[in-house]
């Protein structure tokens, strides 16, 4: 059983590379097969369809994404206020760019989840966790404002992580910055 779940996330992280690389038109089970190195049908034994393999995808987006648990708890074992805060969103600015064509294969995945109702419902599910976690530590922070603060933060560093990893605005400044604005502007 091991063995198939080795294979099955070395199969997903090809399958994340080719979607970073090629997009959704480009991902195709021969292609996940050459990626990762395996035999021809690999893939399509593991993943039978097209939206099999794009959840499977988004699956183990949110695996890699996952928050060290000690950075987490040595966060949360801070004085609340805006700093902790400051830091949180730093943290995640770092953990999704530090792997780029991570985020840029869960850019596409959003984007290919617009025209897949099915896939809409799996990553949906999965983006509204991350979401639902960072509303739960938003409460450990002593910040004023809630769910809808939080939302509007995520709709900002989406925005900022979609300019570092694509076609820049060219504005003079740097993601600590903008991070640090987010949540003075957003959060009072």
């Amino acid at each position: 059983m091991a063995r198939n779940l080795d294979r099955r996330r070395a199969l997903t992280d090809a399958g994340l590379r080719v979607l970073a690389e090629s997009g959704a038109r480009g991902l195709t089970h021969r292609a996940v097969d050459t990626e990762a190195g395996v035999p021809l049908g690999t893939a399509s034994n593991y993943f039978r369809s097209r939206d099999a393999l794009l959840g499977a995808l988004g699956e183990r987006i949110m695996e890699r994404f996952a928050p060290d648990p000690d950075v987490v708890a040595e966060l949360a074992a801070r004085e609340p206020g805006r700093e902790l805060f400051v830091d949180y969103l730093q943290y995640i600015v770092e953990r999704t760019t530090r792997q780029p064509d991570l985020t840029r294969a869960l850019i596409e995945l959003r984007l290919e989840s617009a025209r897949r109702p099915g896939l809409a419902a799996i990553l949906g599910e999965t983006l509204r966790r991350g979401y639902l976690d960072d509303v739960a530590f938003h409460a450990t922070t002593g910040l004023a404002g809630g769910a809808f603060e939080i939302a509007l933060l995520h709709y900002a560093v989406d925005g900022l992580l979609l300019d570092l990893l694509t076609t820049s605005i060219g504005a003079d400044t740097t993601p600590a910055a903008v991070v640090t604005a987010f949540v003075d502007r957003l959060v009072r």
